[in-house]
């Protein structure tokens, strides 16, 4: 079914559908209008309109997965990543497409109410190029969605894994949290690369703020402090409450030689008589 028509039609009323449209952008979007800034979707909207007609035009189908329509997806690409990254919810970013209807549709039947069969074919060609392009602007958005929560997740990770320098040569890593696999990977490269940067060699991982130690963040531990001492530095575990020495017990871990101590402070001590020194009063 040739879609020359519906394009000469977006081509004729371009003007006319771009003021409706923002205009029913803004009502949709309610105060939600005033995180895009009025020329930043004034340009978006032209675009889209532009895109259209020429996909409509050059391959006269309403398939978006046809080469003929790759300006089209690009562009709704991007507008899903900033609508994304603005805060707007997918609803929203698939309203961008879902609101040129009542425009579009309100110009056809203008031109073509007199002509019944004409304006049929066009309002279905209207609702299914649209729908389509609407569809893949919310697949596009959840995706973008998904790829920022991750990218958040792993940076909250690292923040939440720093490697403090407590005095030359002795290094603290204060865990806080739940340690599973994917953090105890982040755990060891931050301390490794400390290691290697500080020239360290002792290392206190303090576990105080860990809630639960089961057998899986018993191992987690061991392996850290095994890929520590396969850099040259030796690693003490803090933070070690009646509760948690309990648990260790009952599951049976063995912690090997690994030097355990029940509080930061005590590691610290600990830590520095290695080193042959001390802390006194001025």
């Amino acid at each position: 079914m040739s879609t020359n028509l519906l394009s000469e039609t977006l081509s004729r009323y371009e003007n006319e559908l771009l003021i409706d449209w923002l205009r029913l952008q803004k009502e949709s979007l309610g105060s939600g209008h005033e995180r895009i800034s009025e020329s930043n979707l004034r340009t978006q909207s032209h675009d889209f309109l532009d895109a259209l007609r020429e996909a409509l035009k050059a391959g006269g189908t309403v398939d978006v997965s046809k080469p003929e329509w790759a300006r089209m997806r690009d562009l709704l690409g991007e507008l899903s990543r900033q609508r994304a990254l603005q805060g707007f919810s997918s609803g929203d970013t698939a309203l961008f497409v879902f609101s040129l209807k009542e425009a579009l549709f309100s110009r056809l039947q203008q031109e073509y109410g007199s002509s019944p069969e004409n304006l049929v074919r066009l309002i279905w060609q209207s609702t299914e190029v649209l729908d389509k392009l609407g569809l893949y602007t919310t697949e596009v958005f959840l995706k973008s969605r998904e790829e920022v929560i991750s990218r958040q997740q792993q940076e909250m990770l690292e923040v939440s894994t720093p490697v403090v320098e407590l005095w030359t040569g002795i290094l603290a890593l204060p865990l806080i949290g739940t340690l599973d696999s994917n953090r105890t990977q982040i755990v060891m490269q931050n301390l490794l690369e400390a290691v290697v940067a500080k020239g360290a060699d002792l290392a206190i991982i303090d576990i105080t703020g860990v809630p639960t130690v089961d057998t899986l963040v018993a191992q987690h531990l061991l392996k850290t402090v095994a890929a520590a001492r396969l850099m040259g530095a030796d690693c003490i575990i803090s933070g070690i409450r009646p509760q948690i020495a309990q648990t260790i017990i009952h599951l049976g871990v063995d912690l090997g030689d690994v030097l355990t101590k029940a509080t930061l402070a005590d590691a610290l001590k600990l830590a520095l008589k290695r080193k042959n020194l001390a802390i006194g009063k001025a």
